[in-house]
């Protein structure tokens, strides 16, 4: 008998069996911190305001970086940042710019810093927006929620991973227009990915086994 018959399958490009056991993204595989996040908060449902608004700053911050090193500076990014409170964020003036362009706990890009600023004012602006078409959003939660596609795409390895989707393209939209800064496409559908929106994993992981 060929024992070669009872090999396992090698497993799709983009998906890596851990040496606990689980299969996880290849990005989520060999790093402890990526790892943990992809295990405990990656894709798990976030609605409130604050924790909308907190991931997108921070995936704003992370345009042209490797979310591992936004991840790790997250606590820093908390404190500079009031906890990711839009109302405190708003308040912020060019005294606080200069002072996060200075805070070495955080990735020091002011135009980055100064998004973060207007997205927060943009935030506050939209509770009090009664002219939103798509639903009744009453904040910016509510609003991101609002562009959850109908199904999600069921990629069998990392080269069918979409970098945006139709719903991503129409939220980026959406946002410009509403003021905010560092929301392409691509972007958004990080954000949609990480906080549940929309499903992007690869059919296989132990977090999405079929």
């Amino acid at each position: 008998m060929d024992s070669s018959t009872d090999s396992p399958r090698p497993l799709p490009c983009g998906l890596t069996l851990c040496d606990d056991g689980l299969v996880r993204p290849s990005w989520a595989s060999h790093d402890a911190l990526l790892r943990s996040y992809y295990d405990t908060e990656w894709g798990m449902p976030v609605h409130d305001e604050a924790g909308v608004f907190e991931r997108l700053v921070l995936e704003g911050f992370q345009a042209g970086l490797s979310w591992r090193t936004v991840l790790a500076k997250r606590e820093a990014f908390r404190a500079a940042f009031e906890g990711f409170s839009p109302d405190a964020v708003a308040t912020f003036g060019q005294a606080d710019v200069e002072r996060l362009t200075r805070d070495p706990g955080i990735i020091r890009n002011r135009r980055k810093i100064e998004a973060a600023v207007s997205n927060a004012r943009a935030t506050l602006a939209l509770r009090s927006c009664e002219d939103e078409g798509r639903v009744a959003a009453t904040h910016l939660g509510d609003l991101v929620w609002s562009y959850r596609p109908e199904a999600d795409p069921r990629p069998s390895c990392a080269d069918e991973v979409p970098s945006q989707i139709p719903e991503s393209v129409a939220l980026a939209a959406t946002l410009k227009q509403r003021g905010f800064r560092f929301v392409g496409p691509t972007t958004m559908l990080a954000l949609m990915s990480a906080i549940g929106i929309v499903n992007t994993d690869i059919v296989g992981t132990h977090r999405r086994p079929h």
